[in-house]
């Protein structure tokens, strides 16, 4: 068992369990030093500069910048490929160490680690999960994932649905870090108050 949870069929089990709305994020350990502690833990050398660390309920995914390539490309295709074994490379010449990096990170947060690399104007992630998400819609919204199959701009439903939240992620991220702030703020509230 581990401090506060361990890992269960289900997956993470914190303290207080599920309750009936699902996993909350105060279930969760806080990742909020995921970024710093990553970065100190990672070997020097490996990225240009700090990696990218984002965190969701489910996983942590560490992007960094490879050092550049060097020489003349005949074009941006030519180029692209170069990057693009570079990054295949530095996956393969990493494996064993950033295999045991995400296990301490996966121990410390209980969240799945995913890595990518990113170098010029190529960007790869290794192995990302995508977690099913259970969702009731009414007609209206069904047509309008519908009209976007139709259309060709997703091949189904779920595509359509991934598709409508990265759109309103790009439009809506002032406002969503405002809300991610919020609830922070309210994530430290319900921590300082008395336990049921």
């Amino acid at each position: 068992m581990l401090g506060v949870g361990h890992m269960g069929r289900g997956g993470w089990q914190g303290a207080r369990g599920r309750g009936r709305g699902g996993w909350q994020q105060a279930d969760l350990p806080s990742a909020d030093d995921a970024g710093a502690w990553l970065t100190g833990r990672l070997p020097d050398g490996w990225f240009t500069e700090p990696p990218t660390v984002s965190v969701d309920r489910e996983e942590i995914i560490i992007v960094g910048e490879l050092p550049p390539l060097e020489g003349e490309f005949e074009d941006d295709a030519a180029r692209a490929a170069a990057e693009s074994g570079r990054i295949s490379r530095w996956r393969e010449d990493t494996r064993d160490e950033r295999i045991e990096i995400a296990r301490q990170a996966e121990h410390r947060y209980a969240r799945k680690v995913a890595w990518g690399a990113k170098l010029g104007s190529t960007e790869e992630l290794f192995t990302t999960i995508s977690a099913p998400v259970m969702t009731r819609l009414r007609q209206p919204e069904r047509l309008i994932l519908d009209t976007l199959v139709d259309a060709g701009v997703a091949r189904s439903r779920s595509e359509a649905l991934a598709w409508a939240v990265r759109l309103v992620g790009e439009h809506a991220d002032t406002w969503l870090g405002e809300l991610r702030e919020a609830m922070s703020k309210v994530d430290d509230l319900r921590a300082k108050g008395p336990e049921l």
